[in-house]
């Protein structure tokens, strides 16, 4: 476990400190995947069900998030149920909330970037999550980026995602990804995934067919001292995709309701899942189910290669 003055306010559950100190595969997992992502009931049963895909794999699992003013590393059965129970009401965390949620002594779930920075700081390389954030539609009049991508620029972890969020500008989001020399990697596939289907028809930078190959790549940039992370877009099991077609057309009505709306903001992400569920009957949400539980089966792999 590193030296470091952020330790004061860490705390990393008894398992996962265990296995960092033996040099056992940890994976760490986002929170706001639980308090936004998805609604209670469901939004627990998924957390422990992908808590349980990598522990089948042999590895540990740390859901991070913030509680009481304390960076946690690892969450208890417990504290994801109340997480759970608190949905949207929890603070949503990337890096400019961390320091006031952490003076306040408040609760709060991680996003994609502060979820990077604490497992960063608890020495954790390997992350799981659904669809990591990028470019959104209309930025030329809005501005809207993610932070999600100066994390990725800046911080030594590898992202398991299922491609870029298929409500953003993927073209774009790329570009931006290429510019701050962070590698979009295909693992088994050519091209980058879009989320709730297989492919979004753009090219990755590389391809990779195993957990060895895509440690390797990882050991080597920041061997050489090359900052950042790295995009390991992981193709949704097919038994599991959506139509590209249908739902390219769902999200346009989404978004088209949310401008309507003028819904802004971290506000944004929340409210298109929401509506898309609706549209589909719910088998997106089953679909975003699925595809992190297959995230987390490939990120345990690759932690075990490190």
């Amino acid at each position: 476990m590193p030296d470091n003055p952020a330790n004061d306010v860490l705390d990393i559950a008894p398992e996962v400190a265990e296995a960092l100190r033996a040099g056992q595969p940890v994976v760490a997992l986002e929170s706001t995947i639980i308090s936004h992502g998805m609604p209670y009931p469901k939004n627990v049963a998924s957390a422990s069900a992908v808590e349980e895909a990598i522990r089948e794999v042999g590895a540990v699992p740390a859901t991070i998030a913030v509680a009481g003013g304390r960076l946690k590393v690892g969450l208890s059965t417990d504290e994801i149920e109340r997480l759970g129970k608190l949905g949207q009401k929890a603070i949503k965390c990337s890096r400019r909330d961390l320091p006031f949620v952490l003076a306040r002594q408040q609760d709060g779930a991680t996003t994609v970037a502060a979820t990077m920075i604490i497992a960063a700081m608890a020495g954790i390389r390997v992350f799981a999550t659904g669809g990591i954030g990028g470019v959104h539609r209309g930025v030329e009049e809005t501005m809207d980026i993610s932070a999600d991508l100066e994390e990725l620029a800046r911080t030594n972890v590898a992202v398991v995602c299922a491609g870029i969020k298929s409500v953003l500008d993927i073209g774009r989001t790329l570009e931006y990804l290429e510019t701050a020399g962070v590698p979009v990697v295909g693992y088994q596939t050519d091209t980058l995934p879009a989320f709730y289907s297989r492919s979004s028809g753009f090219a990755v930078d590389y391809r990779v067919d195993n957990a060895a190959d895509v440690a390797a790549a990882m050991q080597v940039k920041w061997q050489i001292g090359l900052q950042g992370g790295l995009v390991i877009a992981v193709p949704i099991p097919a038994e599991h995709a959506l139509d590209r077609d249908e739902i390219d057309g769902v999200i346009n009505e989404a978004i088209d309701e949310m401008q309507r709306q003028g819904v802004t903001g971290k506000d944004t992400t929340p409210f298109l899942l929401a509506r898309i569920a609706e549209r589909t009957g719910g088998r997106s949400l089953e679909a975003n189910i699925q595809l992190v539980i297959n995230n987390a089966r490939v990120a345990a792999r690759i932690a075990k290669q490190i």
